[in-house]
């Protein structure tokens, strides 16, 4: 695993232990010699994690829409800083250079990057790992909606396996480190 992409809010939330936690993590990326993908923002825990790691002396790699986001500020010290023209383009940019995905606490982009990636992986497009950094349980209410779509014939048992889920950083890329893809139970249940 030698490239991370982080998907992550773009504000730094209302509980400290959201940066603190996100920069520990940015840290053990660093220091395991892996490459941060990011969205390319200096602001929220974005920032946080870039900076972090680049501090670390770590690559950081952020790919953002060419003046897409009026109030986004681009972050232009980053290793290489890659222009897109659009949000499509950014995600699959972001896909491309990753080996792994970790999601951070965040809004709709970062659920909506989430779930674009597992859909991908669900399909068989990737089976990169995905992460769920879980701080302060920010992630219960998705797993629980997750297990009720489950559970109301919607998706697959299969499908939790996509998730890698820790509250510990290090931990959490230790899960993605040893993760073997799994064999997805048959998408379409009609067929």
């Amino acid at each position: 695993m030698k490239s991370i992409c982080i998907y992550s809010g773009s504000n730094l939330g209302n509980l400290p232990e959201y940066a603190i936690t996100s920069r520990k993590l940015a840290s053990l990326i660093a220091e395991r010699g892996c490459r941060l993908v990011y969205g390319g923002s200096t602001v929220g825990l974005m920032g946080e994690v870039a900076n972090t790691v680049m501090e670390k002396k770590g690559e950081v790699i952020g790919v953002m829409p060419r003046g897409l986001f009026e109030g986004e500020i681009v972050h232009h010290n980053l290793t290489q800083l890659i222009e897109v023209e659009g949000m499509h383009e950014r995600k699959g940019k972001m896909m491309e250079l990753a080996d792994a995905f970790i999601a951070l606490p965040g809004g709709f982009g970062t659920y909506e990057e989430l779930f674009e990636v597992l859909c991908w992986g669900q399909i068989g497009i990737h089976n990169k790992p995905i992460g769920l950094l879980n701080i302060q349980g920010y992630f219960n209410p998705l797993l629980a909606m997750v297990k009720a779509s489950i559970d109301a014939g919607f998706a697959n048992n299969s499908n939790m396996s996509l998730f890698n889920v820790s509250d510990d950083p290090e931990e959490l890329l230790t899960m993605l480190e040893n993760y073997v893809p799994r064999t997805m139970d048959r998408k379409w249940k009609q067929l």
